[in-house]
């Protein structure tokens, strides 16, 4: 860890890391599951979802190389925090045209938004430090 960096930053990254792990590997080894929880049918081909299940823990795995210095890590952090802004704004809109049901909202919340005001907040630091220099 940088020592400028502080702590809260590699804790969040960290948490991150191993969440997105966590997630993409059960989403690739049990893709159904989650469609039945929220009230959808299962997916006509869910090795796509494995697949984005895949995509979930190699974004866990960045986090968690980004853990060691988050500032100048600073791509990963614009690319998670891309994908935790599209992800509530994809899921309004496949849900407001009934393709998603509204339960299946459940995942927003753990997967984008409680992250996006500490990675909004990281990369704020970061274009502040870039700056000094």
């Amino acid at each position: 860890m940088d020592r400028l960096t502080p702590r809260w930053m590699t804790a969040v990254l960290i948490a991150a890391g191993i969440y997105n792990i966590a997630w993409g590997v059960i989403v690739a080894l049990f893709p159904v599951p989650l469609f039945e929880i929220a009230g959808m049918a299962p997916p006509r081909y869910p090795a796509l979802f494995q697949c984005i299940g895949m995509m979930i823990a190699v974004f866990g795995l960045a986090y968690l190389c980004a853990a060691s210095n988050p500032l100048r890590h600073w791509p990963v952090l614009v690319a998670g925090l891309v994908g935790r802004l599209l992800g509530p704004i994809g899921f309004l809109y496949l849900a407001i045209n009934g393709v998603f049901t509204w339960q299946a909202g459940f995942t927003i919340v753990t997967n984008d938004l409680i992250w996006i005001i500490p990675f909004a907040l990281m990369l704020r630091a970061a274009w502040i430090q870039e700056r000094k220099i």
